[in-house]
């Protein structure tokens, strides 16, 4: 095979070709060996597609019997493994020889494309305050490219804190149910239901003001808490939602443990806020 300028052979210069070089694009390192058929299956289809892509990503090829010592302490226990590295660290693999369509979906899940360079403007627009514009350049980009996952959901972040709900709502019922699944995408969408939750409420100093004339204004405790809940004030938001059910658990259908649902997939589900709220809900409930 002639020398390639996308191809490398990794000898003792790991840190060079790979760690480093991931800091600039996708690094793919095939972990491969003389005897193995699977390997002499899929070392042509790589090669073939770092020249297809023309520096989108570089391939780095491990004789595992000749570095051992990279096959341990990567991990390597069958071969061909595919690892991916991105910014010294790696960030996706594969084991076994895969078709070339599902090589390139592995591939596309981490190559900027076009798409991504508009959305890197929108965000830098968004983030100085020209909201309008932003959100143009990042329709422009989902629009161009609506299979890339990272556009996806950096628009949806986008809709969702510019306050273009409906907007959001229309693009998170579109999606895949895969995508939907993508914790990324559940915190959005437990973000979205708050901000709808919370759209057309007063404001929080007149909503408090409201509670302490009359403790059992129920859907003014509600709407403090989403209130609360959007600027990030979450323990203050889980307990005016707690209070709710405390004086009448099934107030609005069950809108206040909806909602401390919504607040824990916010938070990830895990950590010192939801494992004490957790325990609160425990109380109340069981």
């Amino acid at each position: 095979m002639a020398a390639s300028q996308f191809i490398f052979e990794i000898t003792d210069n790991f840190d060079e070709v790979v760690l480093k070089n991931s800091h600039r694009v996708p690094v793919l390192v095939d972990f491969w060996a003389e005897w193995c058929a699977p390997c002499r299956m899929l070392m042509p289809m790589l090669a073939q597609l770092a020249e297809v892509y023309g520096g989108k990503f570089l391939l780095a090829k491990v004789n595992s019997d000749e570095q051992p010592e990279l096959s341990a302490q990567y991990g390597v226990r069958s071969l061909p493994t595919v690892k991916l590295f991105r910014g010294g660290q790696i960030v996706d693999e594969f084991v076994g020889a895969l078709p070339e369509s599902q090589i390139r979906a592995f591939l596309d899940r981490h190559i900027e494309r076009e798409s991504d360079t508009q959305m890197a403007q929108a965000v830098a627009l968004f983030q100085r305050g020209e909201r309008d514009a932003a959100i143009q350049r990042a329709n422009a980009a989902y629009q161009g490219d609506p299979d890339n996952s990272r556009v996806v959901v950096q628009y949806l972040a986008m809709l969702i804190d510019g306050d273009h709900l409906d907007e959001a709502s229309a693009l998170m019922n579109s999606i895949s149910a895969a995508l939907q699944a993508d914790p990324l995408v559940k915190n959005l969408q437990a973000r979205l239901q708050l901000a709808h939750a919370a759209k057309g409420t007063p404001d929080a100093t007149l909503l408090q003001a409201k509670i302490e004339i009359n403790p059992d204004d129920l859907a003014s405790r509600l709407q403090l808490a989403s209130r609360l809940a959007i600027r990030g004030d979450y323990e203050p938001a889980l307990d005016q939602l707690l209070e709710v059910m405390r004086r009448k658990r099934e107030f609005n259908e069950g809108a206040a443990h909806r909602a401390i649902l919504q607040i824990f997939e916010l938070l990830g589900e895990t950590g010192p806020v939801v494992a004490k709220y957790r325990r609160e809900l425990a109380r109340l409930l069981y």
